[in-house]
Parts: C-alpha cells; sequence; structure tokens
C-alpha cells in the first residue's frame, strides 16, 4: 500500500475514535469545564503524535525516545475508544433503571470515576506487558515422526522504530541458548526499508542451529519490496522458502519443512503462494507447512502434519483480538484442526505500531516434535517468563 493512501486511512479511522470518544464519554462525564477541557486537550495531542508517528515511519528519522512517544497514542486511543463503548452502553442503560435520581448520580460518578481509571490502568499495564518476551514451551506429537526434534519459532518483528539492533541481538541470544535443531521466521520481519534496516537484520548471522534456519515472507514484506528483503536475507545465510521445501534430519527419520509465500500475494498477483508446489517431491516423512497467515489453512487438504504461522500477534491488544477473529481462524496456541492437521499460532515476538501488549504476551516459541503412532493435541508443557529486551533501556 502506498504510505501516502495508508497514512490518510489511518488518520481517519483514528478521527472517527477520537470524536466518539469526545461525544460520548467525555462530554457526558460529570466533572468540571476545565477537568473535560483537558482531556479534550489530551486527545488533540494524541492526534498530533498519531500524525507525527506517520511521518516518522515513512519519512523522518528520529531518536527511538521521541519515536516511543509518539507510537503510543495508536494504543492509548483504541483502548479509549473501548472503554467509551463500555461506559457509553453502561451509561445508557444506567438511565433506564427505575431508581431514585440520588442513586441514579452516585452511580454516574461511579461509573465516570471507574471509567478513566480502567482506561488509565489499562494503558498502562499494556506498555509493561510490552516490555517482556515470553518463551512458549509446547510439545506436539506427530504421526509417524521417527524421532524428536526442537524447532524454535520466532514470528512478526516488525523490524523498524523501536524494534532495532539491539533487539534482534537479544532475542538471538536467547534462542542460542536454547540450542534448537532449527529456527523459523514466520513473516513479517521487517516494516521499514531493507537499505535502512541492514545493521539490524545483520544480527541475525548470529543465530545457531543443527539444521539451519528458515524463512518465509509474511504480508508486510509486500509493502517494503519484498525481492529485495528476499535477497538480504539470503545473504545472512539464512534460507528462504519460497513455495518449496526442504528434508530436516537424518535420512528415514528426520521430516519435510515446506513454505509458502503469504496469502497477500493473491491481491498483488505476484509471489503468490503454491500449495502444489512447495509439497512437490516431498520425501514419505510427516510434513510441516511455514505460512505467514493462519487462514492460509484453508487452502491445505492433505500432505500436511502440522502448519506454523504468526501474524495475528494474538491480537496485541485484548480488544482487537475479537476483530481478529472475524478474519483468522486460529489467534494463538495450538489447535487440531481436522484428525490429520494441527496448526500452532505464534503471538509475535515484535510489535505492530504502539508498544503496547495486553491480554497477549509476545513470544519465542520452543516447538518439541514428538514421535507417536498417533496423532494427539498436546497442552504446552510450560511458560517460563524471560526478560529479553527493552527497547527504551529502562531498568527491567
Amino acid at each position: 500500500m502506498n504510505p501516502l493512501l495508508f497514512g490518510l486511512f489511518f488518520l481517519t479511522v483514528f478521527i472517527l475514535l477520537n470524536l466518539y470518544i469526545y461525544k460520548r464519554f467525555i462530554l457526558k462525564l460529570d466533572l468540571s469545564n476545565r477537568a473535560k477541557h483537558y482531556l479534550s486537550l489530551f486527545l488533540v495531542l494524541n492526534f498530533v503524535g498519531l500524525v507525527g508517528y506517520i511521518l516518522a515511519r515513512y519519512y523522518l528519522n528520529i531518536p527511538n525516545w521521541l519515536y516511543f512517544l509518539l507510537s503510543l497514542p495508536i494504543g492509548v486511543i483504541f483502548l479509549l475508544f473501548c472503554t467509551a463503548l463500555i461506559y457509553d452502553a453502561s451509561r445508557v442503560l444506567l438511565s433506564k433503571i427505575p431508581i431514585s435520581k440520588s442513586r441514579r448520580n452516585f452511580f454516574k460518578k461511579s461509573l465516570d470515576i471507574s471509567s478513566l481509571l480502567v482506561a488509565t490502568a489499562l494503558s498502562a499495564r499494556a506498555m509493561y506487558e510490552a516490555r517482556f518476551v515470553k518463551l512458549e514451551k509446547v510439545t506436539i506429537k506427530i504421526k509417524n515422526l521417527k524421532k524428536p526434534y526442537k524447532i524454535v519459532q520466532i514470528s512478526d518483528l516488525h523490524i523498524g522504530g523501536l524494534i532495532d539492533a539491539d533487539f534482534i541481538r537479544d532475542i538471538v541470544q536467547r534462542i542460542n541458548i536454547l540450542a534448537p535443531d532449527l529456527v523459523v521466521i514466520t513473516g513479517d520481519l521487517l516494516d521499514i526499508d531493507v537499505t535502512s534496516a541492514k545493521d539490524t537484520l545483520n544480527e541475525l548471522k548470529g543465530l545457531q542451529s543443527r539444521y539451519g534456519i528458515y524463512y518465509i515472507v509474511g504480508n508486510h514484506e509486500y509493502f517494503h519490496g519484498i525481492d529485495k528483503i528476499i535477497n538480504s536475507v539470503k545473504s545472512l545465510g539464512i534460507r528462504v522458502l519460497e513455495n518449496e521445501n526442504v528434508y530436516i534430519g537424518e535420512e528415514g527419520a528426520g521430516f519435510n519443512l515446506a513454505g509458502v509465500y503469504d496469502v497477500f500475494g493473491y491481491r498483488t498477483n505476484s509471489h503468490m503462494p503454491d500449495l502444489q508446489k512447495a509439497l512437490l517431491n516431498t520425501k514419505d516423512s510427516p510434513t510441516i507447512l511455514l505460512a505467514h497467515q493462519p487462514k492460509y489453512i484453508e487452502e491445505v487438504k492433505e500432505g500436511v502434519d502440522l502448519i506454523l504461522s504468526g501474524h495475528t500477534h494474538g491480537g496485541q491488544l485484548y480488544p482487537f483480538k475479537f476483530l481478529v477473529k472475524l478474519q483468522q481462524p486460529y489467534i494463538d496456541g495450538l489447535h487440531k484442526h481436522n484428525e490429520n492437521l494441527q496448526i500452532y499460532v505464534n503471538k509475535g515476538t515484535g510489535f505492530w505500531g504502539p508498544p503496547m501488549r495486553l491480554g497477549a504476551s509476545a513470544e519465542i516459541t520452543e516447538i518439541t516434535i514428538d514421535a507417536n503412532t498417533q496423532m494427539g493435541l498436546a497442552h504446552l508443557s510450560g511458560k517460563d517468563r524471560v526478560v529479553l529486551c527493552n527497547p527504551l533501556k529502562l531498568p527491567a
């Protein structure tokens, strides 16, 4: 998408959100005119921050601390809008309840105060959660697999802005400690022109695994020159799976690893996913498919045992999860799609937009695929929170 068109669309949406917050929330509060004035000014400053964020993302080179401040309004306004929706519905409902005027006034003031406190607390909590990346450990049983393998999956790093070389270097160090058999990167690797991300991308050279590092593109790669990105990743010694597959492990005791382009390719009419080509000449062994968006599972009818995806960020900010669910069949975690196919959706290792997460922590996934004569869905074998990075250089 053209950055200018995206910026205009983005700002239009947030203008409408701000108008709703102002008319249906701020103006309805039983506060002094001065307090309402300050809240209105806060909305204006947030919108100015949004404009600054768009400019910084595509046109300006600014320090990280300023980029951080400019990126916060996206998340703050979204959470404030969600609070305003609940407030508006509660206020209308309260006005219909047959109680005395004094009681109604008491409950109305309680609703006003609690709504403001909730919006503030949620924003603070979301900023705090974004500072941590969890290590998610999951064991997945795969039919006819002869021996176990350890796969580390990262996804949706969205390099650019706050996701810088220090962030990636820390991610690489944590992955190497896990001593994986292979590492897979399931798309949305960067969100800026690749020429501006060379130093950050170079940090991925430090990744170590027994059978290599594998990568597929996500939808965001199509926005920033997909061919340049693919060539740059290849220059790092990372294998890019472009509707193709490789055999991993010992002969006769390994598995096929396939990867497809993202479904966004259908919209651009280039770099389109082709499952038939991706599975061509696969050996008679279990097959794992890397597909950025979970909804690609709808195109998989046979020949695949497990799909590893990303894209959803687990919703990133919890209320947004319900909107993501309208587009994607799975949001996060491990799911049994049918008797022959499972899918694991990584919630993302970085973030897009605001450095905020709520109810959807960033993750590095340690997946142990295990031998089993019958396929069965395994539960998460452990969840360990580890501090992987802090883009703002604040004490963890």
